[in-house]
């Protein structure tokens, strides 16, 4: 796998994906980066005002013009961890700003660069970002893989901000090029999307980047049924999403405290949301947490783990994440302490279980899911 990332003055960075395992071995950038990076040699703007960029996967863009000291924004905790890790292998000091998903961009950016999100949602959210702070002189590009830029997409962009044009496609990439048209108003962020939860008088609320945004995830679902009750303790909803696992876990264990740990900002936030709309009473019992995974949380900490991992990192699908996830809950865990995970049948955690548990039950299973139980006994 290449790992060496040319920038379009001349020289290359050494990037790797994060966590570093070779077995997933998948390339640390694709051909939109190198296509903005290339056209940005031409490119015209202002260098004395801020640079902007958004969804900068693992830290190509944001290194290779680490000059600009930029701001980069991003709601993925492991890509600020893959940005931090490249940065020290290519012997370069951390001169950007970091901004999480949620906040406020810097005002008259010179350029802003976007790398296109996954849904609609977080570009409608960033693009309303961007109308609030650009103005008549910044310059704004945008990348992706051209199948992802649709009419809908450009539509969106002249919308919010203004004119709009692509380029040709180029390594299977394409560019998206606006111009701020000031006689747009800028657009408030988009509020939270909210929904009932069936079966409770709960409403969940979702930020723009959370899994299943306007409905209940069915695996999420199917795994509701088998939530324990009644028990004390320390309760992790590892990969916590909206947090529905770890409300309604506060809700059937009055005794219990719930710490909601997700590698998105906008999870994390839409979690603590939801406590505080559903349960202000339990919020003293909740704790929230930006992590990867458990990264630090200590031995012998925890009783039960709750877990739906997610597949795929951004846009490849891997199961590395569960793995880690698996390890971490392994860890955490006190003597005699669960995990219960909910995954796809044909996925085979079991075995991972039975690897690093020495044990695993099936609690429940249908068509599509399979609820498993392992117990931490060494």
């Amino acid at each position: 796998m290449n790992h060496h990332f040319p920038l379009a003055e001349g020289g290359e960075l050494t990037l790797h994906r994060y966590p570093r395992q070779a077995r997933h071995g998948l390339q640390a950038w694709e051909a939109a980066d190198e296509y903005i990076m290339n056209e940005l040699a031409t490119l015209e703007w202002d260098r004395t005002a801020p640079l902007v960029i958004l969804n900068d996967g693992f830290g190509a863009l944001t290194l290779g013009l680490h000059q600009y000291r930029p701001f980069t924004v991003t709601d993925s905790r492991v890509a600020g961890l893959a940005l931090a890790a490249n940065a020290a292998d290519n012997g370069l000091e951390p001169e950007w700003h970091s901004l999480t998903s949620l906040d406020e961009l810097p005002a008259a950016p010179g350029l802003v660069i976007l790398k296109l999100p996954k849904t609609n949602a977080m570009l409608e959210h960033q693009l309303a970002a961007i109308s609030r702070v650009a103005g008549p002189n910044t310059r704004i590009v945008a990348g992706a893989k051209a199948k992802d830029v649709h009419t809908s997409t450009l539509t969106l962009f002249e919308q919010l901000l203004g004119p709009t044009r692509t380029s040709l496609a180029w390594k299977k990439a394409r560019l998206i090029f606006t111009e701020r048209n000031m006689a747009i108003a800028p657009s408030p962020a988009p509020a939270p999307l909210a929904w009932p939860l069936e079966g409770s008088a709960f409403t969940i609320y979702n930020h723009a980047a959370v899994f299943s945004r306007a409905s209940l995830d069915i695996g999420a679902r199917f795994m509701l049924e088998q939530l324990p009750a009644n028990r004390p303790g320390r309760i992790i909803d590892l990969g916590c999403g909206n947090g529905v696992l770890g409300l309604m876990a506060l809700a059937r264990n009055p005794q219990a405290t719930v710490t909601f740990v997700d590698e998105s900002h906008m999870a994390v936030a839409s979690s603590r949301l939801n406590v505080e709309h559903n349960l202000p009473d339990a919020l003293p019992r909740a704790r929230f947490m930006v992590n990867n995974c458990l990264d630090g949380v200590a031995p012998d900490s925890a009783d039960l783990v709750l877990c739906n991992p997610p597949f795929h990192q951004q846009q490849a699908i891997t199961d590395h994440i569960a793995w880690q996830m698996m390890t971490d809950a392994r860890r955490v865990l006190r003597r005699g302490g669960e995990l219960l995970l909910v995954g796809n049948r044909h996925l085979d955690y079991h075995q991972k279980l039975k690897r690093l548990f020495g044990n695993q039950r099936v609690v429940a299973s249908n068509r599509k899911f399979v609820i498993l139980r392992a117990i931490h006994t060494a």
